[in-house]
């Protein structure tokens, strides 16, 4: 087993070799960017580290852990668009920087970019790997049209958020780690235990995006802090609120985030204090050890050495205590 650190290495420079800029390069230059963003590679260093747990030389699960980054980023690039957000990672958003026209086709290029890797893999590999993403990449932008629905739904319950959730983020999760079991060759129920791992530590990992947005450092997040506020996101942070606070809370809630005035900062400032002052605040940091929890239980059962499972519960805990 390599070192966390290992992995993202090999990861970028992987990635550094095959972004070289072509020609026409205002289609390509802003994939360089955006990939060149940084991020927390989460998805990818999953894809090589779950290769190596299931035995097989985990450089073979280059190509497949660049597709799902390749692909993360093509929809964050379009949902920066949608969002109409300005910053990503600390810096403009590609359509901020080029213009949305752009945004919208060096994001379907990525697309095309991404199933394109999976050309290198032959056989039942191949087809397993093209099966799995088909079925992801459609669940996330089922997860994403919920996602804006939401905006304008009074009505929305936790379990749909939970199911948004699930579809925009911890599908891609999940599937990139039983991507390297597949590449690895594992046994049938290995793929779909590994992938059970990954969906709850995507529910966990979003859970603390939502509470990092609201309550993180805007020298350290890399987006815009408060930015679900300002859309009117329906986060668990917002239901949550909802259900805990007194009757004249909830009004003045329901009132914030049927605006959009010109200066948020007020709006934040307020939303955050009863986001705390309700419990909800709290609340989603227990959901996050829940949904944590619950792919550690999974993790007991899979059929590899401790020492492995400790690699994965270490990175598990890590993603709970980050602050980006």
């Amino acid at each position: 087993m390599q070192r966390i650190e290992d992995y993202r290495e090999e990861f970028i420079a992987y990635l550094e070799e095959k972004s070289k800029l072509k020609e026409p390069i205002n289609l390509y230059e802003p994939i360089t960017y955006i990939l060149s963003l940084g991020g927390k590679r989460l998805r990818p260093i999953l894809t090589l580290m779950t290769a190596d747990i299931f035995g097989a030389d985990y450089k073979k699960a280059l190509d497949a852990a660049l597709a799902v980054e390749v692909f993360h980023n093509f929809s964050l690039v379009h949902d920066d668009i949608m969002d109409d957000a300005p910053l990503r990672r600390g810096k403009a958003t590609v359509h901020e920087k080029w213009d949305i026209n752009t945004g919208i086709l060096s994001g379907d290029a990525m697309l095309i970019t991404a199933y394109q890797l999976f050309e290198n893999y032959e056989g039942e590999v191949f087809r397993s790997l093209a099966k799995l993403f088909s079925k992801t990449a459609i669940e996330v932008c089922e997860g994403q049209q919920y996602d804006v629905d939401f905006e304008t739904r009074d009505d929305v319950t936790i379990p749909e958020y939970l199911k948004m959730i699930e579809y925009k983020t911890a599908v891609l999760v999940g599937a990139a780690m039983k991507m390297g079991a597949i590449i690895a060759n594992a046994s049938t129920e290995g793929q779909d235990s590994i992938y059970e791992f990954g969906r709850n530590l995507g529910i966990a990992f979003q859970l603390q995006d939502d509470y990092l947005d609201a309550f993180g450092d805007p020298k350290t997040f890399g987006k815009q802090v408060g930015g679900d506020i300002i859309e009117n996101k329906k986060t668990f942070l917002y239901l949550k609120a909802l259900a805990q606070s007194a009757p004249e809370q909830v009004s003045e809630l329901e009132h914030l985030f049927s605006i959009q005035p010109v200066d948020a900062t007020e709006k934040i400032d307020t939303v955050k204090s009863i986001f705390l002052e309700s419990g909800a605040a709290e609340r989603t940091q227990k959901e996050i050890v829940i949904y944590t929890e619950k792919a550690f239980d999974v993790l007991a059962k899979l059929e590899i050495s401790e020492e492995k499972k400790l690699v994965l519960k270490n990175f598990g805990e890590s993603l709970m205590q980050r602050k980006v």
